[in-house]
């Protein structure tokens, strides 16, 4: 078991095949790899962009720290979170989870702690910007209610 935990916050587009493809390298004792994309998604079809701010030292630590807490709460050969930030348009990857493990349960468990985590506790902060004007994005309940199972 390789026991790692990879964090990439970036500006940059990410290719999903081939980070997938790293992150499973060397991962033969692995029963189970499990991944999630997040989508700048237009749901009322007048979103331009969405501008996602950070700042970095901050980020990359909370990051490093739920990885390491999803590597102490499930049995897993690893975890891979990139997030990116700057200006993207409805269609573009915001993020991936991707976490390994021997059983899939425990795979899927830790993608999702790591996909709540990451949608209410991480510091990002959003903005979009509309046809009409631009608004920061405020939390939401349901997100702080899928928090709190964990």
């Amino acid at each position: 078991m390789t026991d790692t935990a990879m964090v990439q916050v970036q500006e940059a587009a990410f290719d999903l095949g081939a980070e997938l493809d790293s992150f499973g390298t060397g991962l033969a004792d692995m029963g189970a790899i499990v991944s999630f994309t997040g989508v700048v998604r237009d749901v009322d079809g007048g979103l331009e962009a969405m501008e996602i701010e950070h700042y970095p030292g901050m980020t990359a630590k909370a990051l490093e720290a739920i990885a390491a807490d999803a590597m102490g709460r499930w049995s897993l050969g690893g975890v891979k979170i990139i997030h990116r930030f700057g200006r993207l348009v409805p269609g573009d990857q915001i993020m991936m989870v991707a976490t390994a493990a021997r059983h899939r349960k425990d795979a899927f468990e830790a993608a999702e702690f790591l996909m709540d985590y990451l949608k209410s506790r991480a510091p990002f902060w959003k903005k979009e910007h509309l046809k009409d004007g631009a608004q920061w994005v405020a939390a939401r309940g349901e997100d702080e209610d899928a928090l709190r199972r964990w």
